[in-house]
This record gives structure tokens, C-alpha cells and sequence, in this order.
């Protein structure tokens, strides 16, 4: 472990202007004791995420606001990548679900089963599926530290559950009968990608919260 870098800092900013992930960071965090702020709060702009991977966009966004604020940076970039799509929408999950009003997430599961049914011929053939979350503290010395975790599953249609956000729906983790969709938030935490990285980001990074 002494090869990463620790964190040993009293505040760290969430570079994220999506509440609900500035939300799920800052609870994940609360037993080290950090105080977070939100690249929303810091009213930082949000870069353009030129990436090719989920590793690339996440450096890019946490360099971005670690270099903007002078203070540690927290980032990750996730998304939603089918096999039999070739790993399709993976980072550009959050592009295929937007409109000229907004981003609809009903469209974008519509059309990952639309083009997985002309691959399939029909509803059924390959639906595995993974969600991937790549994870990045960054120091305004341009250090960083990266974490990718994932949660293989299977595609369902219709979409079922009202809990959680984007694709969350449509995906039935392996060794669960309940969708995302479904699930008490803190049974998602409990086996999601972003917990994932977060626990080797924890691991390298901060310790044991019980000896801080």
C-alpha cells in the first residue's frame, strides 16, 4: 500500500454537479471525517469529457477541479456498457439519454433494448450486461490516484423499480432477482460498481476509519 498516495487533508471536493452522486460520496466519506464540497457548490465549471475511457474522463474531471480549487479532488465517471453491443452505451451513457429538454433516461433504456433486440434478433440471445465505475482522487500537484470497480448482470424489459437513476431499471445484478431499480438504496451501495472502487479507494488511500 505504500506505493499510493494517502489522503490526510480536511476537505476534499466532490467534482460533480449531479446531487444524488455528490450525495452517495459524502455519505461513503462521512466515517473518515472529510468535509466535501461539490464542484456545483464551488460553482466550478464542468470540463468537457474528451475521454475514450471511464478512466481518462474521471483524471480529467478531478484534475479539473482539484487544479481550479487549490484542494483534493474526488471524481468518477460510470456508465452502463453491453456486451452484445460491443460495450455500447458504456461512456457515453450519459449522452445517449439526452433531449433538447433534458436527459431523458426512459429513451436511452428504450434504445439500448431497441438496438439489443436487432443484434439478438428479438428479446432474447446475449443480455449480459456490466455497470463500470472508474474512480479518481486528484491533488492539485496533478498526483492521482485511480480505482475501477464493476457489477456484471443481465438486462430485463420492461424495466422494473423506481428506486436509484439512469439504467438502473433494466439491470438485474448477477445472484439478484431485484432489478437496481428495486432495491433499498443501500442494498445497491451494498454490491454496486461505485461501492466497488470506492472500497479500494478507501483501502489505498484513507485507512480504517476507526483509527482516524
Amino acid at each position: 500500500m505504500s506505493s499510493h498516495r494517502r489522503f490526510t487533508g480536511p476537505k476534499i471536493i466532490v467534482a460533480s454537479h449531479n446531487e444524488g452522486k455528490v450525495r452517495e460520496i459524502r455519505d461513503l466519506l462521512a466515517p473518515f471525517g472529510v468535509e466535501t464540497v461539490s464542484a456545483a457548490e464551488l460553482d466550478l465549471p464542468e470540463p468537457e469529457e474528451t475521454g475514450t475511457t471511464f478512466r481518462a474522463n474521471a483524471e480529467l474531471k478531478a484534475l479539473a477541479a482539484a487544479t481550479a480549487a487549490g484542494l483534493p479532488a474526488l471524481s468518477d465517471d460510470s456508465g452502463l456498457a453491453v456486451d452484445g453491443l460491443d460495450g455500447a452505451p458504456g461512456i457515453y451513457s450519459a449522452r445517449w439519454a439526452e433531449t433538447g429538454e433534458g436527459r431523458d433516461f426512459a429513451a436511452a433504456m428504450q434504445r439500448v433494448e431497441k438496438d439489443l433486440c436487432a443484434v439478438n434478433g428479438g428479446p432474447n440471445g446475449n443480455r449480459a450486461a456490466k455497470f463500470v465505475c472508474a474512480l479518481t482522487l486528484a491533488w492539485p500537484d496533478s498526483h492521482v490516484e485511480t480505482f475501477q470497480g464493476e457489477v456484471t448482470g443481465t438486462l430485463v424489459w420492461p424495466g422494473r423499480g423506481t428506486q436509484g437513476f439512469g439504467y438502473d431499471p433494466i439491470f438485474e445484478p448477477d445472484g439478484h432477482r431485484l432489478t437496481f431499480g428495486e432495491m433499498d438504496p443501500a442494498a445497491k451501495h451494498a454490491i454496486s460498481h461505485r461501492a466497488d472502487a470506492f472500497a479500494q479507494l478507501i483501502e489505498a488511500c484513507f485507512g480504517d476509519p476507526a483509527a482516524s
